[in-house]
Parts: structure tokens; sequence; C-alpha cells
């Protein structure tokens, strides 16, 4: 909610800076007769360069952009208003000569030309530096992928700066000119992990770009009641090894009566499909996310458990681990399994193996609503089952895969019958059925948010670590890769995590998953879906890796601020 003090004007979603559109949320608010314009936090640091400084004040955000070395740093104001927090960046704007208008829905921000003086480059016992020297302020956006970093400079170059660093010797950089900007492209050295540690300074003014293994930077911030954002190096300890880990993570205390926690999919309409969780959050107006459980990338459906506000989206696969809540703060982690039974009037008894998803095998699946208005056949052959009010209304030969589509009853559910599974004469038209479902084990039954992943890392703070035993392939359990976690505290509360490439190396293990989340204090913990799909959103923005390097997602968890 906005704060008591003021009243909100205007607000929108789109940022127009120097004639180029974001995505960033802005608010305009009358507070004591003036009117103030604020940025979402994590958009100011994403479009304007502003770096967020740690801080434990719910009302004040100090940020570092061009301040003199070892000044205090600059102090704006904090307005929040669900889903996002913003910054007061009304006399920043008066101070850089920035003028500010409102068209629509959209902020347009117009700042003055800077230009770019000379560049400096050198090598340093950590990486290599590259020092832009300006004529004054000026703001600037980052995109890093893997071997190239991206630096955005709103402001204009030399012709002759320009000739001098678009020679192909410069193995270091390259410099372009794009209309109101400067691009500096930037060759990442071959070692993963290395990325751009980016400040600015003023007194000269200039902005310092690091290129090092360890670029990420410190944070704590208290971001709203119940949320605290991290970000820190995690050393294991002696016997562990002694790499040293880039971790984001929110430590989200549900407890909090304003804090929730529901799974978020895709598409609100049917269970099919794929998105960056970046659109995901935003249209679900959450205030923060983190990418959830696995899912087939080809045909976009879920492999895992998903329920939500007490009705199964999707059922759990293969006794892997997954996470279960209720509104009260009360949090299970273990492996799960859903058992269902039909009973027909003369007794038999068929298991059905699936409800609600994309893992395939022989056998009774069953398909609801929350799959979408009609199933279409995964696999040749299929024999389709229409039940309504506990009977059978109707069966029919499906064919081959994917060329027709059959509706599912509002009033009931659809049974597809694959290879190996029971006679079709079990399920004859106007036979009586009964339908009979468990969770295993019998204490996630209470709870109505689940989310499946795997595999379990921690239980009463021990490692688990059993990814044979869920089923995990091989080259799963050896692979090194970025990771996303979820985890419960002796706090009572909730660790959502991002681990990326440790300093000049890979990302972890699961094993060094669990032994990291260990040292943030974590009791209870579950492996999520890593690799690209590992994302973590904070109002409005990813915060532990650039968008353009994110792959879609089926699913994640959504963290709400309720009114």
């Amino acid at each position: 909610l906005a704060q008591a003090s003021s009243q909100v004007i205007r607000q929108g979603q789109e940022i127009s800076l120097n004639g180029r559109k974001f995505p960033v949320a802005w608010s305009q608010w009358q507070e004591r007769g003036s009117v103030r314009t604020g940025i979402s936090d994590t958009g100011a640091m994403q479009i304007l360069g502003l770096v967020l400084l740690s801080t434990t004040s719910l009302s004040e955000q100090p940020v570092q952009w061009f301040s003199k070395v070892q000044a205090k740093p600059l102090v704006l104001k904090v307005q929040r208003l669900s889903p996002y927090r913003y910054l007061d960046i009304t006399d920043v704007a008066k101070i850089a000569g920035v003028e500010l208008q409102i068209l629509g829905k959209t902020l347009t921000i117009d700042s003055p030309k800077a230009q770019i003086k000379n560049i400096r480059q050198g090598r340093q016992s950590w990486g290599k530096r590259i020092v832009v020297d300006l004529d004054r302020p000026t703001f600037w956006q980052v995109s890093q992928a893997k071997s190239e970093g991206v630096v955005m400079i709103e402001g204009m170059t030399t012709p002759a700066l320009l000739a001098q660093f678009q020679r192909s010797d410069n193995s270091l950089f390259t410099l372009e000119s794009a209309q109101t900007i400067t691009k500096l492209r930037i060759n990442l050295p071959a070692a993963n992990g290395y990325g751009l540690r980016i400040f600015s300074l003023s007194n000269p003014n200039r902005l310092v770009i690091d290129i090092r293994p360890d670029a990420m930077i410190p944070r704590e911030i208290v971001w709203a009641p119940g949320i605290t954002w991290h970000q820190q190096f995690v050393k294991l300890k002696k016997g562990f090894g002694q790499d040293s880990f880039p971790v984001t993570w929110l430590e989200v205390d549900l407890r909090s009566p304003k804090i929730s926690l529901k799974p978020i999919t895709s598409d609100p309409n049917q269970l099919k499909g794929i998105a960056p969780l970046l659109k995901t959050a935003r249209l679900g107006q959450a205030a923060a996310a983190i990418n959830g459980g696995f899912f087939n990338r080809d045909n976009q459906l879920p492999l895992g458990a998903i329920r939500r506000d007490g009705r199964w989206l999707s059922s759990p696969i293969l006794n892997r681990g997954a996470i279960a809540w209720d509104n009260r703060g009360n949090v299970k982690i273990g492996r799960l399994s859903l058992k269902e039974t039909l009973t027909t009037s003369t007794g038999n008894r068929l298991p059905i193996l699936f409800l609600n998803s994309g893992y395939v095998q022989g056998g009774i699946a069953r398909y609801t609503r929350e799959w979408g208005k009609a199933y279409t056949p995964l696999t040749d052959r299929e024999t389709i089952v229409l039940v309504q009010n506990n009977r059978v209304t109707e069966q029919l030969a499906a064919g081959i895969a994917g060329q027709r589509s059959f509706s599912i009853p509002a009033d009931g559910y659809l049974l597809t019958i694959r290879a190996g599974g029971a006679p079709a004469k079990n399920l004859a038209a106007n036979a009586r059925i009964n339908l009979k479902s468990s969770v295993v084990p019998a204490e996630f039954a209470g709870y109505p948010q689940i989310l499946g992943a795997g595999p379990l890392l921690l239980q009463n703070r021990q490692i688990v670590l059993n990814a044979k035993g869920e089923k995990f392939n091989q080259a799963f359990q050896r692979q090194k890769a970025s990771r996303s976690a979820i985890a419960t505290t002796n706090r009572k509360t909730l660790i959502i995590a991002a681990v990326h490439n440790r300093a000049g190396g890979k990302g972890p293990s699961l094993t060094e998953l669990a032994q990291i989340l260990q040292r943030l204090g974590a009791i209870d913990a579950l492996n999520l879906d890593g690799g690209s799909s590992t994302s973590l959103y904070l109002g409005g923005q990813l915060i532990d890796r650039s968008p353009v390097t994110a792959a879609r997602v089926h699913n994640g968890i959504g963290v709400f601020i309720n009114p």
C-alpha cells in the first residue's frame, strides 16, 4: 500500500529514456503539496545505473551514483505501492538536469547528453579495468551473456575514440555509436564466472567497469516488511573446497499477514505454455518470484507437482521432492506421491498413474479442467474415457497422437488409457465409478499450496541428497550449473535462492548447493529447476542475471504483498 502521508496521482509500467522504451514501473504521488516521481528500485538499478546499497530502513534507500570517493551515499526516499518499491528520483532529476514528463501511461526521461572524453584500460590483480571519462553524470545499462557484456552509456563519443576502439586488434572491447547511446562490447574471459562490476565516481566524472570473477556486489536490503534481499559470496568450509559462489536470495517471513506465496504458471487458462519468469511474475502482480519445477521444453507441459488453493494443477512424479505451505506460516518439505484409484461397480480397482501431467507412461492418466478445456493425446492409440458425475458417459478411440482434441467435462474429468493400461471394457459407457485420492506421506494432505521439483537436499540440517532414488539421470547428478533452491530456516522464514558460477569456474553441483544452503542456515531444502531456468525476480526485474540469458519456464513460486 502507498504510505499514508501520500496520495497516488498516476502510475504506469513503461519508461522512455531518451527515446528508448523500457518495461519499468513508475508512480507519481502528492506529498505535502508537492508532486513526487518514483521509479521501481530494481528498475532504477537496471536502466539508470543506480547502485543500491545495503540498508535496514524501510523508508530510505542509499544509492551510489557519481559520488565522491568515501563520501556519504545519496539517500532516496522510498514509496511502497505493492507490488513495487519506488525510489523518489524527483530531486536527483533536478540536480542532473533531467526533464520528466508523463505521456499517457509512459514516463519520459530526457537527460542532457554526456560526452565521452577518454577511455582508459589496464590490468588489476583480480582482472581488468576500463575507465570511461565523462564530462557530466549520465545513466547507463548493462546486458551480460556468457562471453560478452554490453555497457550502454547515455552519451556520445568523439570520432577519434570511436575509430580507436573499433579496431579488431583491441581484444578487450570494441566501441559502437548508436543514436543517443554509446556501446562498449566487452569480451569476457573464457573461464566461467567472470562478470562486470560497474560503478561511477565524480570529480572527475567517470564510469568504472571491472571485469572480474567476483563481480557480484554484496548487499542486504530490507525490501519490505517480511522480505529481505541478500547478495553475498559463500565460500564452502574447509574440507568442502575453497570455492566461492555468488548467492542471491530473498528471505521471506510467511508468518507476516502481509505476505503470501502461491505457485504461478505462464498461462492462467491452461497448463501448456512457457514464458520468461519476468513476464509471468509481472502479469501475476507478484512482488517477488523464483522459477519452480521441471517441465518438458518440447511440449511445454509440467513434470511435477503443482497444487494451488487446494486444487491439483499437476500431480507429483517419481516420488520426487516437493514443498508445501499454508497461509499460517507452516511449511513441509519432503518426497511426495499422489495415489489415485478408480473403483468400478463390479469391484475392479484401477490405479491412476498421473493427474494433469506431461510425464507419459503406459497406464491410466486423468485430466481435469485445470489442464485446459481440451486434451490432445500425447501418444498413439490412446482410449479416451469421459466421466461426469461419477459415471462414464463416453469411450472413444483417439488414433494418432496430436491429431484430435477431446473436450474435458466441466463437471467431471477425462481419462486416457495408454499402452499397458486397464482393459477398456472396465470403463464402458454408463459404468459407475468411484475415485479416491490420497497423498503420501499423509502430512502433505492439509497444505493448499504445493510445488514439486527435486531432488531433496536437506532435512533437519542434514544432507539427504539421493538424485538416483528420485529417478534423475547420472548426467543431471554430475552436472555443475546455475541452481535455484527453496529452504526453511530456524527463524521460521523461507529462503528462495539463486546460485550461479563460482568465481572463475562453473556453477555448483547438487552436493555443493546443499552445502551452500547449510551455510545460509537452512534446515530443510529442495532443489528447483536450474541451469538457464534459474531466475530470481524482485520488484519488476530479475536480480540474479541478465534477462537475455534467462530461459522461458513453465512455473514458479510467487511472493505477494497483501493489502
